[in-house]
């Protein structure tokens, strides 16, 4: 058996969560590649509202079971209000939620560090979400860290105080008051690790090796988005993994021949949350719109998203980078209303015409070149089979099909699970 992978293919907030959520019933497991609590999957339901920052999406169905990977970054204290959040909804996990021993550890001084530094940057901000990822990276990548496995040994405390002892050094090279109660944020983590430990940790790369040798489905399931990607998206503005396909591999311990579809998940439009170029961003009325009617808002971090048209030259890199085989539209329901719609076809870059996304996309480089289409009245939200959709729509999506050379094969046309259309 493969495993199929799912993705962003914009700057995150793409909708992945409810995705995930509507596909689950196809997999026996959910396994969360990358990243950390700076993810927010939003899934509505039953007429709630869930937003999860580190366990996956599939919790919610009572078969499914859902792996935190050894890509992912685990804060202990987010963790365990995620999980009194399931407790709240009566979700039952424990037998259904295992963790990755070689996942890492976000500490409280990992926290300490990340503002220190952003704020250290004054104008320069890069837009953390302050969550510690990027120090928990760092610590990773220089053989310091510690992971989930290392609670179970005798001595996880002393390595722990001599990481935060290393840590408070590092704080002092920073030229920025930062305000803070270490004793209390300790007692909140090891409130966090208490939680933590009553869930089972696993050798996750055998785990789910083993799981595909016995036939069962595996959807891995990214987090942020390709243009956010540690080496292929708009760096330095980006996150601190690998959130395109490669990340799944690294991120799961599974084999790249193990792979078979590659969902790519994208919205009608193009979002950004926090800094960093965005080539078709608008400040206008249009943009304005965007925002109101798609509640673009962080689901982690309460920030507004910046709108702005379909970049359909950074959604073709994003499709080659990742060997995406299906596209998922999102947010269709959002444009219904304009009269025209525009599609950024490609850049205007230091004085030529290029359909490729270059090395660099500040606005002074890079200007977009946009192709127009008819819009479309119809409200969407009611919509549930690809006959009832209007013929403008179908055209825009032929588009992005022929340009991208993949199929679309769901069109979201609002938040709930059940506001899916399959084509």
């Amino acid at each position: 058996m493969a495993v199929d992978l799912l993705l962003g293919l914009q700057w995150g907030d793409e909708g992945k969560g409810k995705i995930v959520d509507v596909l689950t019933q196809n997999y026996d497991i959910i396994a969360r590649f990358q990243g950390g609590p700076n993810a927010g999957h939003t899934l509505v339901f039953d007429g709630n509202k869930y937003v999860l920052h580190t366990i996956p999406s599939g919790i919610f169905h009572k078969t499914a079971l859902n792996v935190v990977g050894n890509g992912v970054v685990i804060d202990p204290v987010i963790f365990k209000k995620e999980l009194e959040n399931l407790d709240q909804h009566n979700i039952n996990y424990t037998d259904k939620l295992l963790i990755s021993r070689k996942a890492h550890l976000i500490l409280p001084t990992h926290r300490l560090l990340d503002a220190a530094s952003e704020t250290s940057k004054g104008k320069a901000k890069i837009g953390s979400t302050l969550k510690g990822i990027g120090p928990t990276y760092m610590d990773k990548t220089g053989r310091n860290g510690m992971r989930v496995g290392d609670l179970e040994l005798d001595d996880w405390k002393e390595k722990y105080q001599a990481l935060t002892e290393k840590h408070l050094k590092m704080l002092d090279f920073f030229d920025v008051d930062i305000q803070y109660d270490l004793e209390e944020l300790e007692a909140e983590f090891c409130k966090g690790i208490d939680k933590l430990k009553t869930l089972q940790f696993i050798d996750s790369e055998q785990y789910l090796n083993d799981a595909i040798k016995e036939g069962k489905t595996i959807l891995a399931e990214g987090a942020q988005g390709s243009l956010l990607d540690i080496d292929f998206g708009t760096y330095p503005f980006v996150t601190s993994s690998n959130t395109t396909a490669a990340g799944a591999c690294t991120g799961l311990g599974i084999a790249p021949n193990r792979i078979k579809e590659v969902f790519g998940i994208f919205k009608a439009y193009t979002t950004r949350v926090g800094s960093g170029p965005f080539p078709t961003e608008l400040f206008d009325e249009d943009g304005e719109t965007m925002a109101r009617v798609g509640h673009e808002f962080g689901a982690t971090t309460g920030r507004p998203r910046r709108c702005g048209w379909l970049d359909l030259v950074a959604l073709k890199y994003a499709v080659q980078v990742n060997g995406v085989t299906q596209l998922m539209m999102m947010k269709g329901d959002v444009l219904s209303g304009f009269d025209t719609l525009k599609v950024c076809t490609s850049y205007k870059y230091k004085g030529e015409e290029i359909t490729h996304l270059p090395f660099n996309i500040e606005p002074e480089n890079v200007t977009p070149i946009y192709s127009d289409f008819k819009g479309w009245a119809a409200d969407l939200t009611g919509m549930t089979k690809k006959e009832d959709m209007p013929e403008n729509l179908i055209n825009y999506i032929k588009f992005i099909e022929d340009e991208t050379g993949v199929p679309v094969k769901i069109v979201s046309v609002g938040p709930d699970r059940k506001q899916t259309i399959m084509r």
